[in-house]
């Protein structure tokens, strides 16, 4: 049996803020439990759901020597679907009414914590990992403690670590005095071949040059991210550990995202019967947001959080062009004040066409995949991105700019071959992505048979987490060898 501790600052069902804790909540479970014992180690957040923080049990505690003082560690303990969660307690770090702060410097500190906090619990919870798989900036301290201190200790001499980056551009800098002085490491770690960068201390890049293995989620960021433009100032150093680098993209639970089975929706439907039966949310939506009763107006659904990230200034600049097409187009998220505002304008505006909603229901979103004709997702980079997969799950067809794991898991509509899963443009390009969205309406209007063909493919695509997980455990047994 091999052992696997996964450590992050987010999952699901626990705690969430993006795609970070889908993946620490989904993966786990799919992982084959006959080779594989896959754990997970959070922070206890006293912003937890009283109900999530009631199927934890205390397990022990004890004290850690930490930014000059002893600090209090306790474990708690949870089991949920066959997967066993380690929680860290301490108030002092993980207290607030969400999980992440806006002071940086203390979230550094933070998580500088965790990381020690989860290396010196291992021998006290009796787990004693092959490998411990970290995500994100908050745990790239691990393979630097782990070579720094830890690795003295008999029980830690054979621990891997893979540092996975889900969103290259957070990575916890600092200045290198601060940094210093909480983690405690010594000054020969804040050279420019380790945790120093651009004159500051930044974790996130100590995580990738002390790990085994590094992995982003999908093939093309890997790739991306080795390039001035996407490399977010790390990209030499992305391209030295090119042959430990590897992309794997993410999954969605099928389970959860079911057209089928979707306790958020009034008229379910799959594969077979779509034709008949998903039109029926269209109308139950229109209704809902007071737009134009219409089975056959094409409707653009987006869920996303209002940032320039992903692509909203283009959306912004041809809104008013597209509001003239015969169209419908149904927003959710929240975000920046000016998309908000942008948004809300093209609702009062144009009140039978646009409805902004500018808040996040989790009910809401399955009702937009499961009611819209297409799904816009226009991204200027995009990790991997998992509402293109759920609108192909829900045959809501995406319309993406070909970045990161948009343009690995979505293929172009060809009408000469009748092949594609959704539409794409290449430029970052307000026009060229109009252009493409007209596209795919003319053939929602003209060619209903052609469409019909792209939402079977696109329901057939196989994006569940089985896919991924297959991959990582590829992955594991060549690192533990």
């Amino acid at each position: 049996m091999k052992n696997i501790l996964f450590a992050a600052s987010e999952g699901v069902p626990f705690i969430k803020t993006g795609g970070l804790a889908d993946v620490v909540g989904s993966l786990p479970k799919e992982i084959d439990k006959r080779y594989f014992d896959v754990r997970v180690i959070l922070p206890k957040y006293t912003c937890m759901t009283q109900q999530m923080k009631d199927l934890m049990g205390y397990k022990t505690h004890f004290y850690m020597d930490f930014h000059w003082k002893e600090e209090y560690v306790g474990i708690f303990e949870a089991n949920v679907d066959g997967v066993t969660y380690y929680f860290i307690d301490n108030e002092h770090y993980f207290s607030g009414f969400k999980p992440y702060g806006d002071n940086v410097l203390f979230e550094i500190e933070k998580y500088a914590f965790f990381c020690k906090a989860v290396l010196s619990a291992l021998p006290v919870i009796g787990f004693q990992p092959n490998i411990i798989h970290c995500h994100d900036w908050q745990t790239a301290l691990i393979p630097v403690y782990l070579k720094e201190r830890f690795r003295a200790n008999g029980f830690y001499w054979n621990i891997k670590t893979i540092m996975t980056i889900h969103n290259l551009k957070f990575q916890g800098k600092w200045s290198i005095k601060e940094v210093r002085e909480i983690t405690g490491l010594a000054d020969y770690y804040f050279t420019s071949d380790k945790l120093e960068a651009y004159k500051d201390a930044n974790l996130l890049k100590g995580g990738i040059v002390f790990a085994d293995a590094v992995t982003t989620v999908s093939d093309t960021y890997a790739e991306e991210i080795k390039t001035d433009f996407y490399g977010e100032g790390l990209n030499g150093l992305l391209q030295a550990r090119n042959h430990d680098l590897r992309g794997i993209v993410n999954g969605i639970d099928y389970a959860e995202f079911n057209p089928k089975t979707d306790k958020y929706i009034e008229f379910p439907y799959d594969a077979v019967n779509f034709r008949k039966e998903k039109v029926k949310n269209k109308r139950a939506l229109q209704a809902e947001l007071s737009l134009a009763q219409d089975d056959k107006k094409f409707m653009i659904g987006i869920v996303s959080r209002l940032t320039d990230q992903k692509g909203l200034d283009l959306i912004a600049y041809v809104m008013d062009e597209l509001c003239q097409d015969n169209v419908q187009i149904v927003v959710l998220g929240t975000g920046e004040e000016r998309y908000e505002n942008m948004f809300r304008h093209f609702d009062w505006k144009y009140g039978d066409k646009v409805s902004a909603n500018i808040y996040y229901s989790e009910a809401m979103s399955h009702k937009i995949y499961a009611a819209c004709d297409a799904f816009l997702m226009p991204s200027l980079f995009e990790p991997c991105g998992l509402s293109q997969l759920m609108a192909l799950r829900y045959g809501t067809v995406p319309i993406v700019r070909e970045t990161g794991g948009l343009k690995d898991t979505v293929e172009p509509y060809n009408e000469y071959e009748s092949k594609g899963t959704g539409f794409s443009f290449t430029n970052y390009n307000a026009h060229e992505m109009l252009g493409t969205i007209r596209y795919a309406e003319q053939i929602y209007y003209d060619k209903k048979r052609e469409w019909n063909k792209i939402i079977d493919r696109a329901m057939a695509a196989d994006f569940s987490w089985k896919v991924s997980a297959n991959k990582y455990q590829e992955m594991y047994d060549w690192l533990i060898g």
